[in-house]
C-alpha cells in the first residue's frame, strides 16, 4: 500500500480539510533529535509545535527534553496553567500587563525567565519586580549574525553583538536586588534556519555552506567569551542556550552550551527538506479535497492556501505531498478558496479524493486547525488539540 493509500484509508470518514500528526514519525524524529543533541539538554520551541498534547508527548518521551521556549508572555501564562514549568521567553516583552502576569507567576514559585537585550528592557522589567517585591530571572539575548561587506548574514534580533555590548546589560542586572541573571542565549538563525541543499541551486548551496561554517566559528567564539567573562565576575548561569534544529550538530560541540532549542524538526515541515546534514520524517500534514476537474490532468481542491511567514518566496508555499508528483501552477499557487494542481501521468484523482499538503513551516499549520488527528499504526488514535482548538491565539 502506498503512503497515499495508507492515509486515504485512515481518513476515509473524516471531513476535509483536516490536519494530522503521524505519531510514529513524530516519535522517530524525537529520537533522532535526542541522539543528535549528544547529551545536551533540548528545550522545546513552542512556536513550532503549538499543541499542549504534542508538547506533553515530547517531554515524556525522553529526559533529554526539558523546558519550553515560549514566544509571548500570554502563551507562557497559558502553558503554566497547563502545568508546564521551566519556561523561557524567547523574545523581549514590553506590555505592562504581560510582564505583571509573569512576575505574579514567578512570585507563586513558577520557573519563568524573561528575555532582554538592552538596559531599557532591564529597567522596564525592574519596576514591576520592585512593585511586587519579587526577584525576576532574566536571560540576555546575544546576536549571532555576521557582517560582511554588503552582506548581513543572519537575522536582525539583539543589539548585543559582543561582550562589550553585553556588559552594560549584565552590570545593570546585577545592580538590582529585584533581578537575577539566569542565562544567556545566542541563536545562530543563519545556521539553524537556512537550508543549504536546495534543488538545482548548487552555487547558492556552496556559498551558504561556506557562510554557515564561518558563522559557526564566530558564534562559538562569542558565546565562549561571554561565558568566560561572566565566570570571571563570579556569575553562575543556570543555562547557556544555543541554536535550533538546523544547528544541533554544531551547537552541541560547544562545551559551554548547556541546552539547545529545537522545535521544527519534530514536525519536519517543507523547508526542512533543504538541509544537507539531516533529514527528518514529515510528521505533520493537512488534507483538502478535490472538488473540480477542469480538464484531464488537472484537479482543483477546495482551499489549501496556507502560506508561511517570512519573505514572499516560492519556498514559503504549501507543498503538495501526497499523491507524490503533484505540482502547483505558478500563476495561482495554493489559494485561499481553491488550489489547482497538475497531475503526473501515473496519478488519477476523482471528485472527493483527498490531497495531502505539508506546510512550509512547522507550528504555523496549527493556527489553521483546531485539532491534529493523531495517527499511529494505521489508525486514528486521538485528537490533539492545537492552541486554536483550546481557544487561544497568541500571535
Amino acid at each position: 500500500m502506498s503512503t497515499y493509500e495508507y492515509y486515504k484509508e485512515i481518513f476515509a470518514q473524516v471531513p476535509r480539510p483536516f490536519a494530522l500528526v503521524d505519531l510514529d514519525m513524530l516519535d522517530d524524529n524525537a529520537e533522532a533529535i535526542a541522539q543528535a543533541a549528544r547529551g545536551k539538554k533540548v528545550r522545546l520551541a513552542s512556536k513550532s509545535i503549538r499543541s499542549v498534547d504534542v508538547l506533553n508527548r515530547l517531554l515524556r518521551s525522553n529526559p533529554i527534553f526539558q523546558g519550553i521556549m515560549c514566544y509571548t508572555a500570554a502563551e507562557a501564562v497559558f502553558l503554566a496553567e497547563q502545568g508546564f514549568d521551566d519556561l523561557l521567553l524567547g523574545y523581549p516583552q514590553w506590555q505592562p500587563e504581560a510582564i505583571r502576569s509573569i512576575v505574579n507567576l514567578v512570585g507563586e514559585g513558577r520557573s519563568i525567565t524573561l528575555m532582554v537585550d538592552s538596559v531599557e528592557h532591564v529597567e522596564h522589567i525592574e519596576q514591576f519586580a520592585k512593585q511586587q517585591r519579587i526577584v525576576i530571572p532574566l536571560c540576555i539575548d546575544m546576536d549571532m549574525s555576521v557582517q560582511y561587506p554588503g552582506l548581513h548574514f543572519g537575522v536582525w534580533r539583539s543589539p548585543v553583538r559582543s561582550w562589550e555590548g553585553m556588559y552594560p546589560v549584565v552590570e545593570r542586572i546585577i545592580r538590582s536586588p529585584w533581578l537575577r541573571l539566569d542565562g544567556i542565549m545566542g541563536y545562530e538563525a543563519q545556521v539553524a534556519g537556512v537550508g543549504d541543499n536546495a534543488a538545482k541551486k548548487r552555487m547558492k548551496n556552496t556559498m551558504v555552506r561556506w557562510l554557515k561554517n564561518r558563522s559557526i566559528v564566530e558564534a562559538a567564539k562569542r558565546r565562549k567569551e561571554a561565558v568566560e567573562r561572566l565566570a570571571a565576575m563570579d556569575l553562575r548561569l543556570r543555562f547557556v542556550n544555543a541554536g535550533g534544529t538546523g544547528s544541533l550538530d554544531s551547537s552541541r560541540e560547544e562545551a559551554w552550551v548547556t541546552e539547545i532549542t529545537a522545535g521544527s524538526g519534530f514536525y519536519a515541515p517543507g523547508l526542512f527538506d533543504h538541509y544537507a546534514s539531516f533529514r527528518y520524517k514529515p510528521a505533520a500534514a493537512y488534507a483538502v479535497e478535490v472538488v473540480r476537474i477542469p480538464k484531464a490532468g488537472i484537479v482543483t481542491c477546495m482551499g489549501g492556501g496556507y502560506t508561511a511567514s517570512g519573505t514572499a518566496d516560492k519556498d514559503k508555499l504549501a507543498m503538495p505531498y501526497l499523491p507524490s508528483g503533484l505540482k502547483l501552477f505558478s500563476l495561482e499557487g495554493a489559494g485561499e478558496v481553491q488550489t489547482p494542481l497538475r497531475l503526473p501521468t501515473h496519478v488519477e484523482l476523482g471528485l472527493g479524493d483527498p490531497v495531502f499538503f505539508r506546510h512550509a513551516k512547522a507550528g504555523e499549520l496549527c493556527e489553521r486547525f483546531k485539532v491534529l488527528y493523531a495517527v499511529s499504526q494505521g489508525r486514528i488514535v486521538g485528537e490533539y488539540a492545537t492552541y486554536r482548538g483550546m481557544g487561544e491565539c497568541f500571535l
